[in-house]
């Protein structure tokens, strides 16, 4: 049992990584199929193939999703996406729970999904990711801006990607600062919203090292 409540209206920090710290993410199609998932499924809105999507976003960076679709999810989402990373062995995720046991079903379904669709790809079987996803809450506004950017600098732990993460194309920082390019589907404003202009968000995020070294030592044994 988790010793922490979720409760609509209210920031959570979601992260796990693979199990003995193997490789949730082989390529670019792995990712691409994870980052369809934590975005389409925060409705209840069911998809029978996942795959003709997924092979639109590696040909044309878009997944193609009729407005219609895009709309219902919008409407009907029961737990709403912020921030996210996706590193080649572990992941992290701000959310909002909006409905109650909102994060739950979508977590539930999200990872379930990918696990599945990871087992068959590889020919495995069993658990993919190492236990139950942690989550976190997000106690005040402070914790909510560094953890934004804890999330948006974790790719410099990659050595291709040091000092690059602006243009890392696996997290939610060129949707900051930049084109968001998922709309309705990944709100940014609660971030944004704080900053007079999105350079001053990527400045707030370069000169922050010290709140964040707390938040490495709170998850550096789990991910």
């Amino acid at each position: 049992m988790r010793n922490i409540k979720i409760a609509p209206g209210e920031y959570y920090h979601i992260f796990n990584r693979g199990v003995n710290k193997q490789l949730i993410f082989h390529d670019n199609a792995d990712r691409i199929r994870f980052l369809f998932l934590i975005l389409y499924f925060q409705s209840p809105v069911t998809f029978i193939n996942m795959s003709r999507p997924v092979k639109q976003f590696v040909k044309h960076s878009v997944f193609n999703i009729d407005q219609e679709t895009q709309q219902k999810i919008s409407k009907d989402k029961f737990m709403e996406l912020t921030s996210f990373c996706l590193m080649p062995n572990h992941f992290h995720l701000m959310v909002k729970e909006i409905e109650e046991n909102g994060i739950a079903r979508y977590m539930q379904r999200v990872l379930n999904s990918y696990t599945k669709y990871y087992n068959t790809k590889y020919n495995k079987s069993g658990h993919l990711f190492q236990g139950p996803y942690k989550i976190v809450h997000v106690e005040n506004n402070d914790q909510l801006l560094y953890l934004s950017a804890y999330i948006h600098r974790n790719p410099r732990e990659l050595k291709d990607w040091f000092k690059k993460e602006n243009i890392y194309p696996w997290s939610s920082y060129q949707d900051m600062t930049k084109k968001n390019r998922f709309e309705k589907l990944l709100v940014t404003d609660i971030i944004n919203g704080q900053f007079e202009n999105k350079k001053e968000y990527e400045k707030f995020l370069k000169t922050s090292p010290a709140k964040l070294l707390e938040l490495d030592l709170i998850d550096s044994e789990q991910c």
